[in-house]
């Protein structure tokens, strides 16, 4: 099997194993052993839940840095329509895109031009009727792997989509070969993302078999420097061509708006994800045509590798896209953006190979479960008493790590110490 790749990575140095990570983790993929915190990758869908909460700052995402950009000769930055909520009293996103070419980009193709791709198709396909009667967006990666380990029954509910990012990584090197004259292997094309899951999905495409960006950066690790460039007295180059509903896929609900009918929902906040995705498996939302849905709070504005609170964010995007026209994206793509292959399912509960044995493993579990106190407090280093319970069968535990079971066994000696006591007095 294939090697996972995973952006969200744990600084065991710097984790204190306090088990804020443990309890806000959606796909209980973290446990602390040995007063550690340590990440089941099997598990991890990298919604960076764990990056925001950790007051530590033990989990971390890997990305690129800058000095990548010196592989190619020429470098053309993708920024995120995130990136444009960043800055303080900056509105006009030609000064964002400059600031980007004075850090060592040679050019700048928006991501939101590639959104608006994605909601022409999108419209296409729901015309067309060849969709599910509840459709879910495909945009955000980390929801993706979260159906794809959790929620396997809505495999073919998910739109069949490449996300706006391959869109327009195929449109900005076409643009750059027909600019330099260059050859493509030549051209590198750098992201600019707001969150891990977005880096991990361009190691491990979903939707394509092999990821048109050449790198990954967070907005992290250029806010900085491109703050220090957009201070700057030159005047901007118009460089900004994405419009209204394109910029505003930064927000909940951006894309969902851009679609202009049906009875759709945007839900935002990876536990809020999760409630509706399991109303969706449980069809008790049969009035709902499509959802939009993302791991982040307030959409990728609340990605773990922004900077600027979400809430100030949101409303930035949301100032600096009324000044932009509504107009449809009209570019003929010569680019197919449906998908090149199918969402695989990726089960996390296999216990193991052989059907037999699984079937007692999971018996065993159910019986070690019932034995838990069922406070699911988190003491014991696992999320619940279920995961314990799994854990300790899995040979990743022990039933003395619950402090209850702990403390019958030390009751227990107690008393056999007492009677052994008495025994040999007498």
């Amino acid at each position: 099997m294939e090697k996972y790749y995973h952006s969200v990575t744990l600084d065991v140095d710097k984790c204190k194993g306090c088990t804020n990570c443990l309890k806000q983790c959606p796909t209980q993929a973290i446990r602390v052993r040995d007063g550690k915190a340590k990440i089941i990758k099997e598990r991890c869908i990298d919604c960076g839940v764990c990056i925001s909460v950790c007051p530590y700052h033990a989990k971390k995402a890997i990305t690129d840095s800058l000095s990548e950009l010196d592989k190619f000769e020429y470098k053309v930055a993708l920024p995120a329509p995130a990136l444009y909520g960043q800055f303080p009293k900056v509105n006009d996103i030609n000064k964002i895109l400059n600031a980007l070419l004075g850090i060592g980009f040679d050019d700048c193709f928006e991501v939101a031009k590639g959104a608006e791709v994605v909601t022409n198709r999108t419209k296409e396909l729901i015309k067309s009727g060849e969709l599910m009667d509840i459709t879910i967006s495909s945009a955000c990666p980390a929801v993706l792997r979260l159906i794809s380990v959790r929620f396997p029954n809505l495999l073919n509910n998910v739109l069949p989509i490449k996300p706006p990012i391959e869109v327009a990584a195929y449109m900005a090197r076409q643009e750059a070969v027909k600019k330099t004259g260059l050859s493509e292997d030549k051209i590198g094309l750098f992201f600019i993302t707001p969150c891990p899951a977005k880096a991990t999905s361009i190691k491990n495409p979903l939707s394509v078999a092999k990821s048109g960006i050449d790198g990954v950066i967070s907005i992290k690790d250029v806010y900085l420097k491109l703050a220090h460039k957009i201070n700057s007295d030159s005047p901007p180059k118009n460089l900004q061509s994405a419009g209204f509903y394109g910029v505003s896929w930064a927000n909940v609900g951006g894309e969902a708006e851009a679609l202009e009918e049906g009875k759709y929902i945007a839900v935002d906040g990876i536990h809020n994800v999760i409630n509706i995705l399991e109303a969706v498996e449980n069809e008790k939302l049969d009035d709902i045509s499509f959802i939009e849905a993302l791991a982040c709070p307030g959409g990728c504005v609340g990605g773990p590798l922004t900077v600027e609170n979400n809430y100030v964010a949101k409303s930035r995007i949301k100032e600096t896209a009324k000044k932009l026209p509504k107009t449809k994206f009209s570019e003929d793509v010569d680019y197919n953006v449906l998908w090149e292959k199918p969402m695989e399912y990726n089960p996390i509960m296999n216990l193991d190979e052989d059907i037999f044995t699984a079937i007692q493993k999971a018996s065993e579990i159910d019986k070690i479960y019932k034995g838990l106190p069922g406070l699911d407090c988190g003491s014991c280093g696992s999320p619940s008493c279920k995961c314990l319970a799994e854990d300790i069968v899995r040979n990743m535990a022990s039933e003395t790590d619950c402090i209850f079971k702990l403390r019958e066994k030390v009751k227990t000696l107690s008393n056999e110490m007492n009677t052994l006591s008495k025994n040999l007095k007498g």
